[in-house]
């Protein structure tokens, strides 16, 4: 079993070259490679164990709220090779996050897609969570895109708890370009039991 460092550089090498395949007009004969090393390559990797996710998240205490297995989630892991490049950082009572959407997040040209905006917001407000050390899954999610976000250039992302009403965490957030606030979030978050967490529906 490879460690996680391992891991985790080369999904960032399969970043770049999802990114650099999405930003550059490639010749029929490269393409070809590209598909006949991949091929190789996800042949391969399929004949290896499956990973256990759960496992690795789970701690000692029974709880999932850590472990090697965080880096392997969608959107912002770091061990995932079809993730958004994320530098969290917790500052006072905020979640701070540093990203650059690159090609392969493209929507309209020079922006990118509000899909994968609306998912990053998810992700970083997921930290606010994190923080609290409380299990919880997304209840809702409204995004507002108030001006173009680009690609290829920095962003950050600020999160930060604003109450909470019994089960639910009211969580807001903005994603900024320089110093104009290009979208918006609002998030509600439902507290779960931590025996809950992993596999099981939430009868809300």
């Amino acid at each position: 079993m490879g460690t996680e460092e391992a891991r985790e550089a080369a999904a960032a090498s399969l970043r770049a070259l999802s990114h650099a395949f999405a930003a550059h007009d490639l010749a029929d004969g490269t393409l070809a490679s590209i598909m006949e090393t991949a091929n190789e390559l996800a042949r391969q990797v399929d004949q290896t164990p499956i990973r256990d996710r759960l496992a690795l998240m789970s701690r000692p205490d029974g709880s999932i709220l850590g472990g090697r297995g965080f880096e392997d989630r969608a959107v912002g892991g770091l061990s995932n090779p079809t993730s958004v490049d994320l530098e969290v950082r917790y500052e006072n009572d905020e979640v701070i996050a540093n990203v650059v959407l690159r090609r392969a997040f493209e929507g309209a040209p020079g922006r990118a897609h509000g899909g994968i905006v609306a998912a990053a917001f998810d992700d970083v407000t997921g930290f606010v969570i994190g923080k609290l050390q409380e299990p919880a899954f997304t209840g809702e999610l409204t995004v507002r895109y108030l001006a173009a976000v680009p690609v290829d250039e920095p962003l950050e992302i600020r999160a930060r708890l604003d109450n909470r009403e019994r089960r639910k965490l009211l969580i807001s957030a903005e994603l900024r370009t320089g110093e104009a606030v290009v979208a918006t979030c609002r998030a509600i978050y439902i507290t779960v039991d931590p025996s809950r967490f992993a596999g099981a529906p939430d009868p809300r």
